[in-house]
């Protein structure tokens, strides 16, 4: 991991607040700060006051009042969900214009807002999902499109991203939301060492937003297989031999290549190459020369990446640029 730079984690804590839509998104920053990460977590209370309630009964307390802070392109805040009753209540929109024209400034200054669950309503209500694709639990769909019509509400979403808005649909998918941020900001190859720290597997349906190869062919257990997969991602402007990666691995070459595609579905071969056509693809839509693209991974020429580009994705260097 090479972005040292800090970042401001913000955890809105609203009365009635749904435990699990906060408490997996911070579990898996505290983990990310262990592994090398740098979050600055700050706890939000919707009103006055420095505890809540949750709605299982459980006191949270060193709440600190959202308008202390103003984010930046480096901070990002989760809004958890929250007790029907009270985003239903015909008085609640008032009752918190204050903190919805807050919410309103923080997504002007380009901080990632972030919500779990039910915590769509409290960003639907600040209007910032007027003409922006969002998604939220299936349970309150046909309300949320009576009560936002201008919100492009997705079905069968687990994480919808438009811009700077992120939104996530039921209370355990906090924890993809989380990971999902993680892979933003630190890389894939970061994202999956959390998710392999606590042991959860990177859920998505199959009408999500496109994960990175890396990410797709992880979810299994073997450990071994999990390291010649960082090898690979890790090196990608290396020419590896399978000897080598069998060696440190602990297996023969021919072992590990009946292991790999038994596990991962995919061939050593194959998962270089996409693994090669995903970085190749980052790197023309940021700019870089062909040249430059082509040695960063692995390829002896810019030939070889027109070949390989054009096999994958039937695009030439040129297009992916554009």
């Amino acid at each position: 991991m090479q972005n040292n730079r800090t970042y401001n984690a913000y955890f809105l804590i609203p009365p009635e607040v749904q435990l699990l839509d906060i408490a997996g998104p911070i579990h898996l920053f505290y983990e990310a700060n262990e592994y090398g990460a740098q979050f600055k977590t700050h706890y939000l209370s919707l009103n006055p006051g420095t505890e809540e309630i949750s709605s299982a009964g459980i006191a949270l307390g060193s709440l600190e009042p959202f308008w202390n802070f103003t984010l930046g392109p480096n901070d990002l805040l989760f809004i958890p969900g929250l007790e029907s009753h009270l985003f239903f209540a015909e008085d609640f929109k008032s009752k918190n214009q204050r903190f919805f024209s807050w919410l309103k400034e923080q997504h002007q200054n380009k901080g990632k807002i972030c919500s779990v669950y039910t915590g769509a309503y409290l960003m639907a209500f600040a209007g910032l999902f007027e003409g922006k694709s969002c998604t939220t639990h299936w349970k309150y769909f046909r309300d949320f499109k009576t009560r936002f019509p201008l919100a492009k509400l997705l079905s069968d979403r687990l994480i919808v991203k438009d811009g700077n808005l992120y939104s996530s649909a039921g209370v355990s998918s906090g924890i993809d939301l989380a990971l999902f941020l993680l892979e933003e900001i630190y890389g894939p190859v970061f994202a999956t060492k959390i998710a392999k720290e606590v042991v959860i597997y990177l859920r998505r349906t199959e009408n999500d937003p496109q994960l990175s190869v890396f990410l797709q062919y992880r979810n299994h257990m073997d450990n071994r297989i999990h390291q010649v997969q960082d090898t690979l991602a890790q090196n990608l402007d290396k020419k590896l031999k399978i000897e080598e990666l069998a060696e440190n691995s602990y297996m023969s070459p021919r072992n590990l290549t009946r292991v790999f595609k038994k596990t991962t579905g995919i061939t050593i071969g194959d998962y270089l190459a996409k693994l090669r056509v995903e970085r190749a693809q980052q790197l023309l839509s940021n700019g870089t020369k062909v040249n430059a693209v082509s040695l960063a991974c692995g390829l002896q020429s810019s030939n070889q990446l027109r070949s390989l580009l054009k096999k994958h994705t039937e695009s030439l260097p040129s297009q992916l640029r554009e």
